[in-house]
């Protein structure tokens, strides 16, 4: 691009790094959260239909189960990337319309189930649809809202969001002891529902500026930031806005691959991708086998495979307290030292005092490692996963990034969840469920070395600015 278009597009994204509030439309913020409770809210509800009190009446095995569970998150990772990828080509609005189509089929699918095969296939389109998700919202996100505690605004979203893993296993555990029958049909067909009404709404969100900038379309973005000006003005009574810091870079219109030629996004990327991989590693078969894992092998059934079913579920509120607990922290402590403490004290610690609960028949000793694994280890991990992988890459490649960062890390959850009950009979209970925590600790410490300080800085400053592009 010309100087003169570079200077523009600089303007441009500074002027909405300096707004003073988040102005996009409640509609669109509620399809983006609703993005999130779908995608979150999924994670759960697999686990809850195949729990001792559901699984009989699935048509499937206890050993067939954890095979359907690991090819919805086996299809994560092609949605990741060919969604990721398309987003960075072709723009953030339409891939986040075809992520909420293919979440809405992959559910309803799910609903109408009535064999292992037909489980597999749409388990498989859900995993597409959700791992695109996770991938375009926080991109959406962090390219639409000003740089002034972005994480703040960025939580504001997430918190409505994380009620799926908040008050959603809590609803849909519910559902499932109300009619054991046709109740984990009834878990899919809420998530389903909720993918359509999310299309329909995005199909009216504008395009993000920074895509809009970078593909060229300068006087697009130009009206956009004005209209998100005036907004701003009529939100806060201001008459006149702060003045833009503009921050000189160059705009290159190259294939989003090539950001792996610069060895700075080089290493943030297989950084966050090695801590998210050994994260989900962990954390997957904590969220979706945990209740099969009490009746499996500690032989949980009847009234007390019913009260951990209870439990388990009524435990996933402390995730979405977690994330409202998240902001009063989150633009004073570094990304990388709060998502370590998260996965420490959250994870590591949590599902250790949850699985040595259960084995010794401690309910409330079980309940307390379910409550501090969903507070701090679920409800902040996620998070900030999320602010790490698009925080620190360029935009013409934010989306690809994050996507082989994230998609490819969801490898690590595919293959624990398929593997974890291997190791039980080798290694014991107590021994397996804490060497699936320990790796993303030790990740955590490498990415504070790794990663840059993002609080209340320009995406550019952070990146084009000062590692090129």
């Amino acid at each position: 691009m010309s100087e003169e278009a570079n200077r523009k597009i600089a303007e441009l994204t500074a002027r909405v790094d300096r707004l003073p509030t988040i102005v996009l439309p409640i509609s669109v913020i509620l399809s983006l959260a609703f993005g999130y409770f779908i995608a979150l809210y999924d994670v759960i509800d697999i686990g809850l239909a195949f729990s001792p009190t559901s699984l009989p009446y699935t048509g499937l095995t206890a050993s067939e189960a954890p095979t359907v569970v690991s090819m919805g998150l086996f299809g994560y990772i092609p949605g990741a990337l060919i969604l990721g990828y398309l987003a960075d080509k072709i723009g953030r609005k339409p891939t986040l319309i075809l992520t909420a189509l293919l979440t809405g089929i992959g559910s309803l699918g799910n609903a109408l189930s009535f064999n292992f095969a037909t489980f597999t296939v749409f388990r498989f389109i859900t995993g597409m649809g959700i791992g695109g998700d996770l991938i375009l919202v926080p991109v959406y996100l962090v390219e639409m809202v000003p740089a002034v505690k972005r994480a703040s605004y960025f939580n504001l979203v997430y918190i409505a969001g994380w009620a799926g893993l908040g008050l959603g296993p809590f609803l849909a555990s519910e559902i499932v002891l109300a009619n054991p029958v046709i109740g984990w049909r009834i878990v899919f067909a809420v998530g389903a529902t909720l993918a359509f009404i999310v299309l329909v709404i995005r199909s009216h969100a504008s395009e993000t500026v920074r895509m809009l900038a970078v593909k060229g379309h300068v006087a697009e973005a130009e009206n956009l930031v004005k209209e998100m000006e005036e907004k701003a003005k009529q939100k806060t009574g201001m008459t006149q806005l702060p003045e833009p810091v503009i921050f000189n870079y160059k705009v290159r219109k190259v294939d989003p691959f090539a950001v792996f030629k610069n060895p700075v996004y080089r290493v943030r990327v297989i950084a966050v991708m090695l801590s998210i991989f050994f994260f989900y590693f962990g954390e997957y078969p904590y969220l979706t086998e945990y209740p099969l894992w009490t009746s499996s092998f500690l032989h949980y059934s009847g009234a007390l495979g019913n009260e951990i079913t209870f439990l388990f579920g009524l435990a996933g509120i402390a995730t979405f307290l977690g994330s409202i607990g998240l902001r009063f922290v989150v633009e004073r402590v570094r990304r990388a030292v709060l998502v370590t403490f998260s996965y420490f004290v959250g994870m590591l610690l949590g599902v250790l005092i949850a699985v040595v609960g259960a084995i010794a028949r401690d309910i409330p000793l079980t309940f307390l490692g379910l409550v501090l694994a969903n507070f701090i280890g679920v409800g902040w991990s996620n998070q900030l996963n999320y602010l790490n992988g698009t925080e620190n890459v360029p935009t013409y490649a934010r989306a690809t990034s994050f996507a082989f960062s994230d998609g490819f890390a969801h490898l690590g959850a595919a293959i624990s969840t398929a593997i974890i009950f291997d190791f039980i009979p080798v290694l014991g209970n107590v021994q397996t469920w804490v060497l699936f925590q320990v790796p993303m600790v030790i990740m955590g410490l490498i990415l504070i070395k790794v990663l840059p300080n993002t609080i209340g800085r320009s995406l550019e400053s952070v990146n084009e600015a000062e590692a090129g592009t």
